[in-house]
């Protein structure tokens, strides 16, 4: 009964024509694609199948998605890889990464990973390093990190403070850290994380850094109300979050949860506009918008 309930999900709701974009072109991807394969690393642009990556590699800014394919979390809208046994850390990627941005000519460098809480400090350490090789051989370019919450390994949320503290302290450009969906779906979307501990995140790393603008992101079309997208909003703002993408959650396969609505261009516009109010820096809103979303302009 599930799957022909997921199968008329799909027939009854085609995707809209503002969420069809061309992809780019062809030489720009095939640019990216060959220097991230031949060095066995990843982008999230080409893992999450980005529909804005041609647009981002022309505007020359990528995302690196660090430490492997295989996430330990069960997110039921991500289409990267899940398991309880992600490969084991390159040693070589932060030099690999350090290198790809800078035959790319990378001016802005976002990091994001997997969940890897399989690992004693959930990978904050990682990120650290790779930050350290790509200022070594890039010393111009900015990097923002798009982080999971920390919270896998021993130590509860003592620890998971300590591992943020230790990425805050290598001086990010920006600090993401996404809520994704309002409080009320968290459970059904983000198998494994809380919405106050991910609010947590984003409110320790102004308490340690105050300088770091920190940045945060939900994808609409889970079945969430205007009323609790603001009041989403107003949280974010009470942990001081500065800047803010709002994006239309597209279904990756018949094994993700479906879309219950698609949001018109005009409704992410009045809820920017919202958001502006609110005293968010700077806001991105659109069906395409996502993550990195034109990050570099901020």
């Amino acid at each position: 009964m599930a799957k022909s309930s997921l199968r008329n999900d799909i027939n009854v709701t085609p995707i809209p024509s503002w969420l069809k974009k061309p992809i780019g072109k062809a030489s720009e991807l095939s640019t990216v694609q060959k220097i991230i394969k031949t060095r066995n690393i990843h982008t999230i642009c080409e893992e999450g199948r980005c529909p804005n990556r041609g647009e981002c590699y022309s505007k020359k800014t990528a995302t690196f998605l660090l430490m492997g394919q295989t996430c330990t979390r069960s997110c039921a809208f991500c289409q990267v890889d899940k398991g309880h046994a992600p490969m084991a850390l390159d040693p070589d990627e932060p030099q690999k990464v350090a290198e790809s941005v800078k035959l790319l000519g990378l001016t802005y460098v976002v990091l994001t990973s997997v969940a890897r809480d399989d690992l004693e400090d959930g990978g904050s350490q990682w990120f650290v390093k790779t930050m350290r090789a790509i200022r070594t051989l890039n010393p111009h370019t900015d990097i923002e990190i798009l982080t999971p919450d920390f919270w896998g390994g021993k130590g509860g949320q003592k620890s998971q403070k300590e591992r943020i503290r230790t990425v805050v302290g290598a001086k990010p450009a920006c600090y993401n850290h996404n809520l994704e969906t309002v409080q009320r779906l968290q459970g059904p979307v983000r198998r494994g994380a809380k919405y106050e501990r991910s609010l947590d995140v984003l409110r320790w790393v102004k308490e340690i850094d105050p300088t770091i603008p920190t940045k945060s992101g939900l994808m609409l079309g889970h079945g969430e109300t205007e009323t609790e997208i603001i009041t989403t909003l107003k949280d974010l703002r009470r942990v001081k979050c500065d800047r803010l993408t709002l994006g239309q959650y597209m279904r990756p396969s018949l094994a993700h949860l479906p879309v219950q609505k698609y949001w018109t261009p005009e409704e992410f516009e009045n809820l920017g506009e919202i958001a502006r109010s609110l005293g968010f820096s700077h806001v991105r809103s659109g069906p395409l918008v996502r993550s990195s979303y034109h990050a570099g302009e901020a």
